[in-house]
């Protein structure tokens, strides 16, 4: 199959967050599975031709209309790292020479638009036709709608299937009611599809409405998004689309994320061999000025601090958290409330509380390697991604049961219960200051039982969330596409 894959941002070229994880593993392991895969990019300015041995291709000079002003389309091509994957850099200096990824500038959408319209044209302008158009949240959500309506005549789209994925339903490219006059779409065409109108113009609403399959990153947010609790709006479009709407769980790169062969850590080890990760934690310990006691945990958390992740309940919690017998150690930024929490907390209580306001990748795969546990209270979690390389490290989850935290993590006591012992970290349910505190006690209380412990270690690190797993996922539901009818 020829899969064009279309992504705002894409690891290592540009990146924000999980997306680009996403766009820059399955496109490899579709691949190797036996795909011809093209990916798609805006040419942001933070990417240089040197670095990324970047080739201008001369010969693409495309104009596009926006608002009724006529822009030109450039191109530039390049790999994958490693690979035969091609990547397709949409250039064009007016939209995407800015010093971030995502603005707050008033042609937002019109970068976007730009975006959508641009991947088409090159497409055309080339002998490439692809089976399948694969579309990452709102910023790729116009191309669905562009292939029935704008482009639709002829036969250069006619055999092509479009999946939508939701990668994070909270972001939906939403904008003024002109917005569609920038895109050239036909509003009233739009609304006779919708089946709930609104006053505004919506990316990702487009994507859902016309593309041929929907998927997201985890089977329990797919059911999650069709209640008004999580579906931000969009739950009625897919309620009305259900039988469309699947799950694939994301996976993770093994040569990236692998405790035998990582680069950033010190000291490797597996799951023959746990005593090389105590030494990870004594260095850690040590790097933050924290002192080691076999008896205390090190609990951590790599996070964006905002509502989303949950720490308003972890800031609820504090005051009790902080009275338990555990070490605390994050990395992240977000919101100015928490940031300033942890800063508060790393000066009233350093014996207890490290923090680094910041993103550190090396930081991030050293706390994976050297923390007893992650604790991820998040409020909704599309899919995850840290407690994934947490089973890996032997670093116990404490996770909130929602979407791809639900799925991938089996709370030890939930199933001690029933007299299986295939646990894997501890989850909560509610999301309250309560039941965060509560499932904290519980891993404090497991920790003293170290053979215990070391069996939910040795159940994380035996799981299998590879991509080729999900790569298989995707094939399968690009070939669901290819079957449905026009």
């Amino acid at each position: 199959m020829k899969i064009a894959f279309v992504a705002s941002e894409v690891f290592p070229f540009a990146k924000t967050g999980g997306l680009a994880d996403v766009a820059g593993a399955l496109p490899k392991v579709l691949a190797r599975l036996g795909c011809d895969v093209k990916i798609f990019l805006p040419k942001y300015d933070l990417i240089k031709e040197d670095k990324y041995q970047l080739k201008f291709i001369e010969s693409i000079n495309i104009p596009i209309r926006i608002s009724g002003i006529e822009r030109s389309a450039f191109l530039h091509k390049s790999n994958l790292p490693d690979t035969e994957v091609e990547v397709n850099f949409v250039d064009c200096p007016h939209y995407f020479s800015r010093e971030r990824i995502y603005t707050n500038n008033t042609d937002e959408d019109e970068r976007f638009i730009f975006f959508n319209k641009a991947v088409l044209e090159i497409i055309l302008r080339s002998k490439w036709r692809p089976d399948i158009i694969h579309c990452n949240d709102w910023e790729s959500g116009l191309i669905p709608f562009y292939i029935k309506d704008n482009y639709n005549s002829g036969f250069k789209f006619k055999k092509t299937k479009t999946i939508f994925t939701i990668h994070n339903i909270g972001y939906q490219g939403i904008f003024p009611i002109d917005t569609y006059y920038k895109a050239e779409i036909n509003r009233q065409v739009f609304n006779s599809y919708d089946p709930n109108p609104s006053n505004n113009f919506s990316f990702m609403k487009i994507g859902l409405l016309f593309s041929d399959v929907i998927n997201t990153v985890s089977q329990t947010y797919a059911h999650e998004i069709m209640t008004s609790e999580y579906g931000a709006g969009m739950e009625i479009i897919l309620k009305k689309k259900r039988k469309k709407v699947s799950g694939i769980i994301n996976g993770i790169d093994y040569s990236k994320w692998n405790p035998l062969i990582d680069e950033n850590i010190p000291f490797h080890f597996s799951i023959k061999n746990l005593n090389h990760k105590e030494k990870n934690k004594k260095y850690l310990l040590e790097r933050f000025n924290l002192k080691y006691n076999v008896k205390v945990p090190l609990i951590g958390m790599i996070s964006r601090l905002v509502k989303q992740k949950g720490f308003e309940i972890v800031a609820e919690a504090m005051k009790d958290l902080i009275k338990l017998n555990a070490q605390w150690l994050l990395l992240g930024n977000g919101e100015n409330q928490y940031e300033d929490l942890f800063r508060s907390l790393s000066n009233s209580h350093p014996e207890k509380v490290a923090s680094y306001i910041g993103y550190n990748n090396e930081l991030a795969h050293l706390i994976e390697a050297g923390a007893d546990a992650l604790l991820m209270p998040s409020r909704y979690e599309p899919c995850g991604l840290n407690q994934i390389y947490s089973l890996r490290y032997g670093t116990v989850p404490i996770v909130r049961k929602t979407g791809g935290l639900a799925d991938t993590i089996k709370d030890w006591h939930e199933f001690k219960k029933s007299g299986n012992e295939s646990g894997t970290g501890f989850s909560f349910h509610s999301y309250s200051a309560h039941a965060l505190l509560t499932a904290v006690r519980r891993a404090i209380d497991t920790f003293c039982n170290k053979n215990v412990w070391k069996k939910i270690q040795i159940n994380g690190m035996k799981q299998n969330f590879s991509w080729e797993n999900s790569g298989k996922e995707y094939i399968k539901l690009y070939k669901q596409a290819l079957n449905k009818k026009a």
